[in-house]
C-alpha cells in the first residue's frame, strides 16, 4: 500500500481526498498499487465530514510515521508549508504540490534537497491545474528546444475580460459577479494584477531554462485598469484582449512578462474564453503545440496533483529528475522589447499628424474626441512612449500576432 498524507483540506485538499476515494480502482491500475490517504491535516474540525477518521492537527504525527510515502502540500502560501515540505523530504518522504508560491520561489532548492534524500518533488498543478504541461516539458518534449511560451495562466482574470467583451461590462461589474461565482477571491489582487501569472511563468521559464528566474524580475501588469471602452476598441479591431504570461528567447536574451494583450487573428490562444486556461509553447522540432483546459478548481487541480502522486508511486518514491537549477538567470529588458500596439489618444484630426510619425497605420472607428489605432511597426515601450508625449495617451496595449 503507498500512504499519502495531505497537508491541508481546503478546496484543493478535499479535492485531492475525493479523487483518491472516488477512482481508487483507476489509480491502483497506473501506480501498480493501492494508494491510500492515511492522515489529513487542517487546524479544523470536520464533523459529520468522513475526513474525522484521518484528521490530524500535528504534522509531526505525519513526518514521524515512516509508512507515509509521500505527502501532499496543498495549504498554500509559503509558510508553514515550505517548513513541512522539507522536513517530510528530509525524513525520506516524496511531496507534491499545487503550491505556485512556494515552487515560484524555492522550486530550485526543494529539487536540490529531494534529490539529495533520493525522493521525489513534484508540482504539475503549480502552473495550470489540471492541464499537465509540466510533465510534458520534462518528460515527453525533451527532444526540442523551445523559444517561447505564452500562457493564459489566470481563469479569474480570463473570465472577466471574457464577459466584459461579450457583454459591455465594467471592470467592476464583471469582478463582483466573478466573486459571487466563486471565480475570483474576496481579495482578488493576486489574480487582477497578474502577480498570480507572474509566479506561473516564472515556473514555466525556470522549467525551460534550467535555471532559477526569480518571479521578482519579470515585468507584470494586471487588467484592472482595462476599461470598457478599451473592449470597444478590442471588438471594432477584431483583436480579442488576454492577459499573457510570455517568455521569448531573442539573440541570446531570456524574456518574460505578463501583461494584457490585443491577439491576432493567427494567435493560438484568441478562442480560449471563459475560466479557461492554455499554454502554447514553440519549439525548434515541433513548432508550436498547445495545452487547454480548466486551469483551477477542486477538481481539475485535484486530479494533477494525483496524477503527480501516482507518478511517486510508479517510480518505487525514488527521485525523478527535473532540471531546475539554483543558479538566476539575468532576464532581457522588457523595456527594449519591440512589439505592435494598440494606441488611444484624446485627440482628434491629426491623422495625418500620426501616419507620419508611425507609418502605416490601422484607424479603429474612434469615440467621440478620441483617436484609435494600431500601428504595423513594432516599438519598444520606450520609443512609444518618446513618439506619444505630445499627446494625452488613454491607453497602450501591446499586440501578439
Amino acid at each position: 500500500m503507498f500512504n499519502v498524507a495531505i497537508l491541508g483540506f481546503g478546496t484543493v485538499g478535499s479535492g485531492v481526498y475525493k479523487v483518491i476515494n472516488d477512482n481508487a480502482n483507476v489509480l491502483k491500475k497506473f501506480a501498480g498499487d493501492d494508494i491510500n490517504v492515511k492522515y489529513v491535516l487542517d487546524l479544523r474540525e470536520f464533523p459529520g465530514n468522513p475526513v474525522e477518521k484521518v484528521l490530524v492537527h500535528d504534522i509531526d504525527i505525519i513526518l514521524n510515521d515512516d509508512e507515509v510515502n509521500c505527502v501532499v502540500e496543498v495549504m498554500g502560501g509559503i509558510e508553514p508549508a515550505n517548513t513541512f515540505v522539507r522536513r517530510a523530504i528530509t525524513r525520506g518522504k516524496s511531496v507534491c504540490t499545487s503550491n505556485k508560491e512556494l515552487v515560484a520561489k524555492y522550486g530550485a532548492e526543494i529539487l536540490a534537497l529531494a534529490k539529495e534524500n533520493n525522493v521525489s518533488f513534484l508540482f504539475e498543478a503549480s502552473v495550470g491545474g489540471g492541464i499537465p504541461v509540466i510533465r510534458a516539458i520534462n518528460e515527453s518534449l525533451t527532444a526540442d528546444n523551445f523559444d517561447s511560451i505564452a500562457g493564459i495562466l489566470n481563469g479569474t482574470t480570463n473570465y472577466i475580460l471574457t464577459k466584459m467583451s461579450k457583454e459591455g461590462l465594467s471592470f467592476d461589474e464583471v469582478l463582483k459577479t466573478a466573486q459571487e461565482k466563486g471565480y475570483a477571491e474576496r481579495n482578488p489582487e493576486a489574480d487582477v494584477e497578474g502577480y498570480d501569472a507572474c509566479r506561473k511563468i516564472a515556473i514555466l521559464t525556470s522549467l525551460i531554462t534550467g535555471k532559477q528566474v526569480d518571479f521578482e524580475d519579470i515585468s507584470t501588469e494586471g487588467i484592472s485598469h482595462i476599461t470598457k471602452e478599451d473592449i470597444y476598441y478590442s471588438n471594432k479591431s477584431g483583436l480579442p484582449l488576454k492577459l499573457l504570461g510570455l517568455m521569448k528567447k531573442k539573440e541570446g536574451k531570456v524574456y518574460a512578462m505578463v501583461a494584457p494583450f490585443m491577439l491576432g487573428d493567427e494567435h493560438t490562444l484568441k478562442d480560449v474564453d471563459g475560466v479557461y486556461n492554455a499554454v502554447n509553447l514553440h519549439g525548434d522540432l515541433l513548432g508550436n503545440v498547445m495545452f487547454y483546459g480548466k486551469g483551477a478548481g477542486s477538481l481539475p487541480t485535484a486530479s494533477a496533483v494525483v496524477s503527480d502522486v501516482v507518478e511517486i508511486a510508479k517510480n518505487g518514491n525514488k527521485n525523478i529528475a527535473i532540471t531546475w537549477d539554483t543558479e538566476k538567470i539575468s532576464l532581457g529588458d522588457m523595456a527594449s522589447f519591440n512589439s505592435k500596439y494598440f494606441v488611444r489618444l484624446k485627440v482628434t484630426g491629426k491623422d495625418d499628424e500620426l501616419k507620419k510619425a508611425f507609418g502605416d497605420v490601422q484607424f479603429i472607428e474612434p469615440l467621440e474626441g478620441e483617436t484609435a489605432f494600431v500601428t504595423a511597426n513594432e516599438y519598444s515601450h520606450e520609443m512609444l512612449a518618446e513618439l506619444l508625449s505630445a499627446y494625452t495617451v488613454l491607453t497602450t496595449i501591446r499586440i501578439a500576432e
